[in-house]
């Protein structure tokens, strides 16, 4: 038998491969969807594609050892096929491609995983793997009320030998992905003398995320779409930087607001990041003309059919089609979540989220406390002191470290660019955050650091720099970045051999207990016993509330009423 840190390695590589094999593959059959030559971009288009196509089998079919095999060896013929046909195009950036995967690789050592993943984002992956969709499985853990297409994705990289341990590489896909694309953006301005605030907020944006999202294990459904977040505003800017309307860049906005909702769906709210180039066309198109460039997009369609499947997933596990937005809610289901419950913990939700609990408090009055602006001196006493305080003195550090590589006596003036009404977006946004989910996790850090790298962008283009120095400082401070992400994961790693006696050398896997299988055990209980119950004509009794059926080829799971 193959070692373990071998397999892990093999699936690790297999994997990425397969995932832009499949990004090669859609620009086979549907030959209009190559938005661009960027390896990144093919990654992400990969995973577009295998959310939508996740979603979709797993009404029918189970996520199995074989059909996972299946599906990942297309991808990989698919990306052998395609880069032999197109070698020369991509050999410029293959190096750099890899080579971001492998500094990434450490990144995957992880022995504890974050407290959610044992909670929900496991069990719900692993049933996906066990069982074609169970309807209403949201009556069994608050968890499963929010789906993800991350949780869909997983259950694809369900591969014999390395089983379930791979359940944290569409987190590392998402990181490296964005690092290639912004990295590639980076070199490209520089080298065609095109250097702007656009380069250096990507710029800033790079460092940020892989100093302060190094813990792949710790990003979740939501560092992985505040990452996607960044790369959407790098997008907006250079589309409204751009003079002529680009399809290939709205394609690239809308993909990237179909990876993001699909991850966690109250980031739909960025999908307001469209009205922002509606404005744009609609100063230079008439109203048919303008709306008929956005409809007639390519990737219009899959990004609509995303959006439904998304959907689709809440209303069959909760019976509502944005959970815990009670007015989406249909009571009239069988498996439905009542009303009252919806509102009751969409209000736990918001409470948590403004401090008013924690594991060993809660607050009188929770619902005078959440209401207008009563919680903010709590707030700021249990969650800004320390957190929000901490990671906005990193930030200042990382600006100002930054400023002193990038500084220069010699000043250009520049015109402050056209993006007052992006900017008015974000203040939007950050309000909307502020006053009802201000916790950092729920989109705080991509709305913060957005609105003050581009200002400070826009700062630092105002130094008078030559090419050549420009490069040395780029590189410098790439390097600096890189050297940060392997020391702070290195130690990490060293603390998790000291506390959790981890061997990676000879089990590379992360952590995996009884009570992961919990949930999946009771699943298979409920559905085994009604199987017997069926053959043998009788009515299955159950020692609890939670109720099973079958509907043509899908369970579901409902609540004694």
């Amino acid at each position: 038998m193959l070692p373990n840190l071998a397999i892990f390695i093999f699936s690790y590589l297999l994997i990425l491969l397969s995932v832009v094999g499949f990004g090669f593959l859609s620009t086979i059959i549907f030959n209009k969807f190559n938005i661009s030559s960027n390896l990144g971009y093919f990654g992400l288009i990969g995973l577009l594609f295998l959310g939508i196509y996740s979603y979709l089998s797993s009404v029918f079919i189970k996520h199995s050892y074989t059909h996972n095999s299946i599906l990942i060896l297309i991808g990989l013929v698919s990306f052998l096929y395609f880069l032999s046909k197109n070698f020369k195009k991509f050999k410029p950036q293959i190096f750099n491609f890899l080579l971001i995967f492998l500094i990434l690789f450490i990144s995957s050592l992880i022995f504890k995983m974050h407290d959610d993943f044992p909670y929900y984002h496991f069990p719900y992956s692993y049933i996906l793997t066990q069982h074609n969709t169970i309807i209403g499985i949201g009556n069994l853990n608050l968890g499963f009320r929010t789906p993800s297409s991350l949780f869909y994705i997983n259950s694809i990289f369900y591969l014999p030998y390395i089983k379930f341990y791979m359940f944290m590489m569409p987190a590392i896909l998402i990181l490296g992905f964005v690092n290639n694309i912004i990295y590639e953006k980076i070199k490209n301005n520089i080298k065609i003398n095109k250097t702007n605030y656009i380069t250096y907020f990507s710029l800033l944006i790079l460092i940020f995320v892989n100093i302060f999202f190094y813990r792949i294990g710790e990003h979740g459904n939501d560092k992985s779409a505040q990452i996607l977040i960044f790369l959407l505003v790098i997008e907006v800017l250079i589309f409204l930087e751009k003079s002529k309307f680009d399809k290939n860049l709205l394609s690239k906005v809308y993909l990237l607001i179909g990876l993001i909702v699909s991850l966690k769906a109250f980031y739909v709210f960025y999908s307001l990041f469209v009205l922002i180039l509606i404005f744009k066309v609609l100063k230079k198109k008439k109203l048919a003309e303008g709306i008929f460039f956005f409809i007639k997009n390519v990737y219009f369609l899959p990004l609509v059919i995303f959006f439904i499947l998304v959907v689709g997933s809440y209303f069959l596990n909760t019976g509502c089609l944005i959970y815990p937005v009670s007015f989406t809610c249909f009571e009239n289901f069988s498996w439905a979540i009542n009303k009252l419950e919806v509102i009751e913990l969409n209000n736990w939700y918001e409470q948590w989220s403004k401090a008013g609990a924690g594991p060993d408090y809660r607050v009188e009055n929770p619902l005078e406390y959440i209401s207008y602006f009563n919680w903010v001196g709590n707030w700021i006493d249990k969650y800004f002191f320390n957190k929000v305080s901490d990671f906005l003195l990193g930030i200042f550090v990382l600006l100002l470290i930054v400023n002193i590589f990038l500084f220069s006596s010699q000043k250009k003036k520049n015109n402050f660019p056209k993006i007052k009404l992006l900017i008015f977006f974000l203040l939007l946004l950050l309000f909307e955050w502020f006053y009802n989910h201000p916790t950092l996790r729920y989109g705080g850090y991509c709305i913060i650091v957005s609105i003050i790298f581009l200002f400070f962008a826009i700062r630092l283009d105002r130094y008078k720099l030559d090419k050549n120095k420009l490069i040395k400082r780029f590189n410098t401070l790439i390097l600096i970045t890189i050297v940060i992400f392997l020391g702070r994961n290195l130690n990490r790693i060293i603390n998790e051999i000291e506390f959790y006696s981890y061997k990676p050398m000879e089990n590379v896997n992360y952590m995996i207990s009884e009570e992961y299988f919990d949930i999946p055990e009771l699943v298979n209980n409920k559905i085994t016993n009604y199987n017997l119950c069926n053959l043998k004509n009788q009515k299955c009794k159950s020692e609890d509330k939670i109720k099973i059926k079958k509907y043509f080829t899908n369970y579901i799971l409902y609540l004694e009423k």
